[in-house]
C-alpha cells in the first residue's frame, strides 16, 4: 500500500526517533499568540537560550483583544500585560508581529492562510487548540500547550506520538442551506468528541473536494473536537488557486514547481488508513447543539435527545447535559429562545461566512431583546466586507459590527455572556462557561442559522428564512 499525506509529511520532517518511541519532528511554520507565549518566552529567556530559527515563527494578537474598543492601554490589566509582553518577545527574538497597527492583524488561523504563510506539506504549531484549521492545505497541523511552545522556540522540533489515520469520506451533493459547518457537526456527532483520539482524521470525498477553501478550513478547524490530533484534506487545483499571489507563497516558476511538488503529496488511490468512515451529503441538513459538547447536536427537524433513547455509557453525559441547559428530553430543538447572536471566530469568521449571514440579514432587524454581534476574523476580512457593504446590511439590520478578534468564541475579552444567556454562536465550542458566564448556554450552527436566529429571537430553520 502507498503512504497516505500524513505519512508522507511526517517522514519527510522526521529528524529522528526517540528511545521512547516518539518523534522527533521538525515544524516548519509556528504561529504564537499573546496568551500562551509569554511563559514560553519567559522559559526561554531563563535558560539563556535564542530562538533557533525566528523567520520561521510568525505573532499575531487575537484571544485578548477587546473588538468594540481597541485603544491602548487596555481596561483589562491583565490583557495589557500580555500584549506588552508579546511585543517586547518578538521584538527581543526577532519574529515578525501583526499587532493592532497592523493591516494583517487577525485571528491566528485566519491570518495565517489569508498571507499564504500555511502551505502543502508543511508541519504547522501553535499554542492554541485549533490550529488543525490549517489541514485544510495539505499540512500536518496542531495544537500545542506552553511547554510545547518553548520547545519549538528553542530548537524548531516537538517530540510526538505517531498517529493512526482515518479517512472520512463524504460523497454527494449537500442539501441547499447546508454548510460545511453542518458536515463537521454531523462528523462529531456520528464519531463522538473522543472518537479521533490518537487519530488524524484525512477529509474526502466528492462533498469536500467541491467546498471551497474556506468552508474546508472550517471543517479540520474541529477536527479537534473530535478528538483528533490533526485534521487534514488533500491538497488540489482548489488549494493552488487559493494560495497563488499571496503575500508568502512562491512567485512565478517558483510557484509551478511548488504545485508539482505539492501534488505528489497527496494520498493515492492505493494509500494505506486504519480505519475509513463513509458518510452521504444529502443526508445532512442544518445542524444545532444542544448540550455541552459538539458532539451533542441535532438536525433542526429533530427533537432532543431522551436518557433512555442513547447507548447506557452515553446516559449520564445526556442527563448531565438537560440540565445544565434546561432543556426538556424529545422537544425541538426549534423555538429554543436565544438571548445572543455570535458570528465569528477561527471557525466561522471569514468574507463567506460574513456574506452567508448577510443574505438572511439582509432586510430584516434583529429580535427585541437579542444582542448580535458580528466579528470579522482578520482585519482583511473586515475590509473586504466592508468593501462589499455587507457592514452596513448588518448595521441596518441591528447587529453590533466589531473590530476583528476572538471575541466571544472564548471570551478572553470584554465579549461575554451573561449569568444564563443562551448564545446562538458561529464558534467550535460549548462547553460550560465556554463564552465567558459560568452558568452560560451555547448552541453551535452555522452563520446563515445564527443570523436566522438572530432576527427571529430564537433557534430556526434559516431555510424557511
Amino acid at each position: 500500500m502507498a503512504k497516505n499525506l500524513l505519512q508522507k509529511i511526517w517522514d519527510a520532517h522526521t529528524v529522528r526517533q526517540l528511545p521512547n518511541g516518539q518523534t522527533q519532528l521538525f515544524i516548519g511554520l509556528h504561529l504564537i499568540h499573546e496568551v500562551t507565549s509569554p511563559q514560553a518566552f519567559a522559559m526561554v529567556r531563563e535558560r539563556g537560550w535564542k530562538v533557533r530559527f525566528p523567520q520561521r515563527t510568525v505573532a499575531t494578537v487575537d484571544h485578548i483583544v477587546p473588538t468594540h474598543d481597541q485603544s491602548r492601554p487596555f481596561q483589562d490589566a491583565l490583557a495589557e500585560q500580555m500584549m506588552s509582553a508579546i511585543e517586547k518577545n518578538c521584538n527581543e527574538f526577532g519574529i515578525k508581529l501583526y499587532d493592532l497597527n497592523s493591516d494583517n492583524q487577525g485571528v491566528v488561523h485566519v491570518l495565517g492562510p489569508e498571507l499564504g504563510l500555511t502551505q502543502p506539506g508543511m508541519t504547522v504549531a501553535c499554542g492554541d487548540s485549533h490550529t488543525s484549521t490549517h489541514g485544510a492545505f495539505g499540512s500536518v497541523a496542531f495544537g500545542i500547550g506552553t511547554s510545547q511552545v518553548r520547545d519549538v522556540l528553542a530548537t524548531q522540533t516537538l517530540a510526538m506520538d505517531p498517529l493512526k489515520v482515518r479517512r472520512i469520506e463524504v460523497n454527494g451533493e449537500l442539501p441547499p442551506g447546508t454548510f460545511a459547518k453542518d458536515i463537521i457537526l454531523s462528523i462529531i456527532r456520528k464519531l463522538g468528541v473522543k472518537g479521533g483520539v490518537g487519530y488524524a482524521y484525512e477529509f474526502a470525498g466528492s462533498t469536500i473536494e467541491n467546498l471551497s477553501m474556506e468552508e474546508r478550513m472550517s471543517i479540520c478547524n474541529m477536527s479537534i473536537e473530535g478528538g483528533a490530533r490533526v485534521g487534514y484534506i488533500n491538497p488540489d487545483q482548489t488549494t493552488f488557486d487559493y494560495l497563488r499571489g499571496r503575500e508568502y507563497a512562491p512567485q512565478g516558476e517558483a510557484f509551478d514547481r511548488a504545485v508539482e511538488w505539492w501534488k505528489s503529496l497527496a494520498s493515492g488511490p492505493d494509500a494505506d488508513y486504519d480505519d475509513v468512515v463513509k458518510m452521504s451529503a444529502e443526508e445532512i441538513e442544518p445542524t444545532v447543539t444542544w448540550g455541552i459538547n459538539p458532539s451533542q447536536s441535532v438536525k433542526i427537524s429533530e427533537k432532543l435527545p431522551s436518557p433512555e433513547s442513547v447507548p447506557s455509557d452515553e446516559k449520564g453525559s445526556v442527563e448531565e447535559a438537560l440540565e445544565y441547559m434546561d432543556f426538556k428530553a424529545n422537544t425541538p430543538i426549534q423555538g429554543v429562545k436565544i438571548d445572543v447572536a455570535f458570528i465569528g471566530s477561527c471557525t466561522n469568521g471569514r468574507i463567506s461566512d460574513l456574506r452567508e449571514a448577510a443574505k438572511i440579514a439582509k432586510g430584516k432587524k434583529v429580535a427585541d431583546g437579542v444582542k448580535a454581534l458580528v466579528v470579522p476574523g482578520s482585519k482583511k476580512v473586515l475590509e473586504q466586507a466592508e468593501s462589499e457593504g455587507l457592514h452596513e446590511i448588518f448595521i441596518d439590520a441591528g447587529f453590533e459590527w466589531r473590530d476583528a478578534g476572538c471575541s466571544m468564541c472564548l471570551a478572553m475579552n470584554p465579549d461575554k455572556l451573561q449569568g444564563r444567556e443562551v448564545c446562538a454562536s458561529s464558534s467550535n465550542r460549548n462547553f460550560k462557561g465556554r463564552q465567558g458566564s459560568p452558568t452560560g448556554r451555547t448552541l453551535l450552527m452555522s452563520p446563515a442559522m445564527v443570523a436566522a436566529a438572530a432576527v427571529s429571537g430564537e433557534v430556526v430553520d434559516a431555510r424557511d428564512i
